[in-house]
């Protein structure tokens, strides 16, 4: 069913220190974090008097949490820094589903004023079905928490598909996270499916699946996003370096479109497209190694992209939902180095109506989709092409 409201966005704290909390929470603060999470397993800290100096002078309000990883000592010390945490009337107090055991969620339940309780589940491995996810969703639900949280490790950026499920249909408030570079849409991408609360990562401290703080309110505006909202992004391998966000997202909120750009960190384009195959995931920059496969994954290919056998652009027809690809990269390229060279010739006073790359030698480096684009704009406007590459093979 998803919740929907005012969006939380949320900034994960994992210091040694109270000390560095304290920091670290005023720059999460700064960066427009509405609350943090503490994670008070990470701190070395001598007596339990330190936490509750901490849990005092917080200047946000929190999800205090204590991983133990099941094992007897730290369930003890879990415990006790989470009953604390009650007695301090912290916002959100975090318990995993290992220690929440029907006397415990009582014995918190009881002690508790303010307080919501989360029970959570960490996940690693991966590749967990939708009906494995669901399963887990109900027993985190049957804890009698006020909201539950799910970790999920992901090897492919496909493996999030279940988790927007689970957002859509939980019955409670459901906070997902997928780890890794591959989930970072589990965060851009949650409110869509009724997300209450996202995680980023502070300045300077990159968390991989997390975007940065300040990212989330000025690139993505992810508060202004709905389940109407079209999904937009640049599929490609490596991905973290493109600016394909910065430009479209300010695009979108000038004109007044509903839509999101978000990077798309794909090993597979072609499992990619059948896994996300609504009309809302509406259209794609495609990059490096990318642009020639996906031309096998669209279901109709402009007549350029076709001769070059490259797309970097599709786009899916509102119409009856078919994905068609472009190459944009061809044009672009070609008639930039033919305005330059245009230019110079105008400065020297040698205008002509020809092609200034007719008989011009192209020399390109590398021959994947973006030089495809190029080799053949050039050599359809007279250039001679000489091709460099690692693998013989492609030239």
């Amino acid at each position: 069913m998803g919740f929907k409201g005012e969006l939380l966005v949320c900034a994960i704290l994992e210091c040694e220190t109270m000390e560095e909390m304290l920091s670290s929470m005023e720059k999460a603060k700064e960066e427009g974090a509405d609350l943090v999470e503490l994670c008070i397993n990470s701190m070395s800290f001598s007596h339990i008097s330190e936490v509750e100096q901490l849990l005092k002078q917080r200047t946000l309000p929190a999800i205090v949490s204590f991983r133990t990883f099941c094992r007897g000592d730290s369930k003890k010390t879990c415990l006790q820094v989470l009953q604390l945490a009650l007695q301090l009337n912290v916002e959100f107090v975090e318990i995993e589903l290992e220690v929440a055991s029907n006397v415990v969620m009582t014995e918190l339940m009881n002690k508790r004023s303010n307080s919501k309780l989360i029970v959570s589940s960490y996940i690693q491995g991966g590749h967990l079905s939708k009906e494995k996810l669901g399963n887990l969703v109900t027993c985190l639900q049957c804890t009698g928490a006020d909201a539950i949280k799910l970790v999920v490790d992901v090897v492919y950026i496909t493996d999030v598909a279940p988790v927007f499920h689970m957002l859509t249909h939980c019955q409670i408030p459901l906070i997902a996270r997928a780890v890794g570079d591959r989930g970072l849409i589990s965060q851009l991408l949650g409110p869509k499916y009724g997300a209450f609360l996202v995680s980023g990562s502070l300045g300077g401290n990159s968390i991989p699946g997390l975007p940065p703080l300040a990212s989330i309110k000025q690139v993505y505006k992810l508060e202004y996003m709905d389940v109407d909202t079209k999904v937009f992004g640049v599929i490609s391998n490596p991905v973290g370096h493109s600016k394909g966000p910065l430009l479209h997202n300010p695009a979108f909120r000038h004109t007044r479109y509903n839509g999101i750009y978000v990077p798309l960190l794909v090993d597979n384009v072609k499992e990619f497209f059948r896994v996300y195959s609504c009309n809302d995931f509406a259209g794609f920059s495609v990059g490096i190694p990318h642009k020639e496969a996906a031309v096998e994954c669209c279901d109709e290919v402009h007549p350029l992209a076709k001769s070059i056998g490259a797309v970097n652009t599709i786009v899916r027809r509102p119409t009856d939902g078919k994905l068609v690809g472009y190459n944009t990269d061809c044009e672009a390229c070609i008639s930039a180095i033919e305005d330059a060279l245009r230019e110079r010739r105008i400065t020297n006073g040698q205008a002509s109506h020809a092609s200034p790359v007719a008989g011009k030698l192209f020399v390109l480096v590398g021959a994947g989709g973006a030089a495809r684009a190029m080799a053949f704009g050039a050599k359809s406007r007279g250039a001679r092409i000489v091709i460099f590459n690692r693998n013989f093979g492609k030239n």
